[in-house]
């Protein structure tokens, strides 16, 4: 059932390819993806993947029954105003915009709509994602069910309560970047001690990800995982010493905190400006 839904994207950005790119992977065929954007600027790269694309949001709307708003925050009210007298009871309404609450969807959108508030990542562009989704009001478990199915080749894909999604936006939206800053770091540290620096970068990206892969797959708690590689007077324990002199625990939860809050203070400028 799912396979033959139409599945539109109101927006052309990072976020919607890499979730189109993730349900192409699964069973959902390209014929049933339409994407709309102002410009032609990045539906290039959806029209090699066979999708087809217009600059009409409203042609989206009336073409499919889940359809993703993938655009800015400020943008939304604009969007859902414009399509909104063509939102129907078939249609799911899907958002992945930072901070735009589901009262505010709701209120932007026909009564008894069917909204659910998504957050994806950017590694869904190699189906290695994180998304939490939150249903709204009148999303029914089997809208939640449906979403999952359509989205699990994106990577993993988890329900929770709305007020989780800020917090998700802060460790996983934002926690990329903040991984590979970390990444960067440690490449650059390899170059001060006289390693190339692509073969300095090369060996950072396969830790990050066969750390990340193990903390994964083995299901255990990373300070469990992290004590296996120090052994008593070596090289670890020195540099995992150097790290917590320089605040990295600290610093990192505060980012977190960061993202978090401006997470939080977006969907307050959101609420604000559906209001006017």
């Amino acid at each position: 059932m799912d396979s033959q839904l139409k599945t539109g994207f109101i927006g052309a950005g990072n976020m919607a390819f890499g979730i189109a790119k993730g349900m192409l992977s699964g069973n959902v065929l390209p014929s049933n993806i339409k994407v709309s954007a102002p410009s032609s600027r990045n539906l290039g790269r959806f029209q090699e993947l066979g999708v087809a694309v217009t600059h009409s949001n409203t042609e989206v709307v009336c073409d499919s029954d889940l359809v993703f708003i993938t655009v800015k925050p400020h943008l939304v009210p604009r969007v859902l105003s414009q399509i909104s007298p063509h939102i129907t009871d078939r249609h799911i309404v899907v958002s992945v915009a930072a901070g735009v609450t589901i009262a505010t969807l709701e209120e932007l959108l026909p009564e008894n709509s069917i909204v659910i508030r998504l957050m994806p990542n950017l590694p869904c562009v190699v189906q290695e994602g994180a998304l939490l989704f939150a249903r709204g009001s009148h999303a029914k478990p089997e809208d939640g069910a449906l979403l999952r199915s359509l989205l699990h080749c994106c990577g993993l894909v988890e329900e929770g309560p709305e007020a989780w999604i800020d917090i998700h936006t802060g460790l996983s939206g934002s926690g990329v970047a903040f991984v590979y800053l970390f990444a960067e770091a440690l490449a650059e540290g390899a170059v001060k001690m006289g390693m190339p620096s692509a073969l300095a970068h090369s060996i950072a990206s396969q830790t990050v990800l066969g750390a990340g892969r193990l903390l994964r797959d083995s299901g255990r708690h990373p300070a469990q995982l992290r004590s296996e590689v120090c052994t008593p007077g070596g090289t670890t324990i020195y540099g995992l010493h150097t790290l917590e002199q320089g605040g990295v625990r600290a610093s990192t939860m505060s980012a977190v905190e960061s993202a978090t809050e401006r997470a939080r203070e977006l969907g307050r400028m959101s609420a604000a400006g559906s209001a006017k």
